[in-house]
Order: C-alpha cells, then structure tokens, then sequence
C-alpha cells in the first residue's frame, strides 16, 4: 500500500474512533475497566473507626500521635490488545471483512483507553506471534498501531490462540486488561486462557460473519478453508446441507461460550455489517 493511501486510512479510521470514544466510550470504558489495584495517597491523624492495620507506624512514632495511610483506587491500566490477524479474518459478506472489523474496534479501544490515560499495547498472532508492540502512552503509539493494523502481513495464515496467550502471560507481569479479539477458529486454548485470566483481567470480542452462521440456497458452490486451503463442493440446495452447515456453527458458538463461561471471562460476539457500538456498550455495562 502506498504512503498516502496508508495515510488515508489511518486519518479515516482515527476521526471515526475519537469521535465514538469521546461521545460514547470514555465514560463506560473508565466505569468498566477501572484499576483494581490500590495506591498509597497520604497520611492523616487516626480518627475513630479507622482499620488500625493502616496505622503508618513510623509517622506515628515521630509524632507521638496515632497516623493511619489513606489509599485510594489506581486507576491507570495496562491494556493489551491480542488481535487474531490468520487468514479467516479476510472474509466478510456485509460490508466490512472481519479484519476491517477488528481494526475499527482495536482503534476505538485504543482512543478509550489513552482517554483514560491508560497505557496500550499489541500482540499480533496468527499460529505464532507475529509482532509484540510493548505498552506505551499517546496519539503517536496509537496511531502506530493504527498502521499495523491496516498494513501488516501476518508470515503464516492459521490460527493458535493458546500461544499468544502465553504469550501474554510471560511477557506482560504486571495484571493488565487484555481484549482477545477473533473468530476464535481455533481449539485447544482452554487452559492457556484460564490462566491467562487468573494473572490478568481477559476480555473476549468474537467477531463472525453472518455467512458463517448458515447458507443460502444457490446451488453449487465451491467453498474454501482460508487457512488450511482445502476445497470443497457442496450443493447449497439441498436442505440438510443447509442445516448441517447451520447446526456445525451452533455448536461451535456453544462450544466457545462454555470454554468462556469456565474461565471466567467476560465475552461479546459481533458481527461484520452490524453497528458494533450497542455490544460494546452492553459489554462494559455488564462489568
């Protein structure tokens, strides 16, 4: 792609994304992905009541008079974004590819969380990682990130989630927010996202296409494996290929919400073609 047209792009993609962050996402993103941890503020003289297990013993000391620390919430964040960038993600019937999708959102909770003074950072995988881009501050690093997104060309075109989760968790040490983001046509990370969500807080943003859900009757057509490329024909016209096709998702779609559910982790599916905003917004109210 050439410098203006990348250019182009990122500007389009940032207007769009500071615009919902502002008017819609600031707010709940701050509510919802609030710091767990606590920070010492300050000292002040013992009042009654007060948790005799926050008495600041050297101050107390000096001064002859009981002293007791005040904490207070930290609230800036380490936000990491794992953003599945395998071959399936170039599909999408209504508008939009998944990988498209997936950048709009990986830029509004970019601007959501540097909003929130909150650092950001990337893995990019497909079946390995294939780049880490460390947490930092500000709008140079977002856009930054911006530009991978639209630019960078993953070296291998299948998917293993469980790696860029291990990932996660040996590079980043301390407890962060992470939005695991993909199709998740994957298996076999259950574990790997179990333990991923006891050190850090992991958030699941399933984006699908509304043609991986069922198919219309057009007769015979050719489908493709986007990763394993492997071909097949299949005679759309046919009722039960229709509702064998249908029921393969259902049960991945239970398969996926109950590897969730048994980890803990919160999760929102989103589809290409629809207004992301309301699952989003949902997603943080339910926090």
């Amino acid at each position: 792609m050439e410098a203006k047209e990348l250019l182009r792009k990122v500007r389009k993609i940032e207007i769009k994304s500071r615009g919902l962050t502002r008017q819609i996402f600031a707010g709940q993103y701050h509510s919802a992905f609030k710091g767990k941890g606590m920070t010492f503020s300050e000292v002040r003289e013992y009042q009654y009541g007060d948790d005799i297990r926050t008495i600041d013993w050297n101050v107390t000391a000096r001064f002859n008079h009981p002293y007791v620390k005040i904490f207070e919430e930290e609230r800036e964040l380490t936000v990491m974004l794992l953003i599945d960038l395998s071959e399936s993600g170039n599909f999408g019937t209504h508008f939009h590819l998944k990988r498209n999708l997936i950048t709009e959102i990986a830029a509004v909770l970019s601007f959501s969380a540097i909003e929130n003074n909150d650092k950001i950072g990337v893995i990019l995988f497909s079946d390995r990682v294939e780049k880490f881009i460390p947490p930092q501050k500000g709008r140079k690093h977002i856009l930054r990130i911006i530009r991978e997104l639209i630019e960078f060309q993953p070296e291998s075109r299948g998917t293993n989630i469980s790696e860029s989760l291990r990932f996660l968790t040996n590079a980043i040490k301390k407890r962060c927010t992470a939005f695991l983001i993909s199709d998740f046509r994957d298996k076999g990370y259950a574990r790997s996202l179990q333990i991923a969500n006891n050190k850090h807080d992991v958030v699941a943003l399933h984006i699908y296409d509304q043609r991986e859900t069922e198919l219309p009757a057009v007769g015979l057509i050719r489908i493709v494996d986007a990763e394993s490329g492997k071909e097949k024909w299949i005679d759309t016209s046919k009722k039960a290929v229709r509702d064998s096709y249908s029921m393969k998702w259902e049960s991945h779609l239970e398969m996926m919400m109950e590897i969730f559910s048994r980890a803990g982790v919160d999760s929102v599916s989103i589809r290409t073609g629809e207004d992301y905003v309301k699952p989003l917004i949902k997603l943080f109210r339910r926090r």
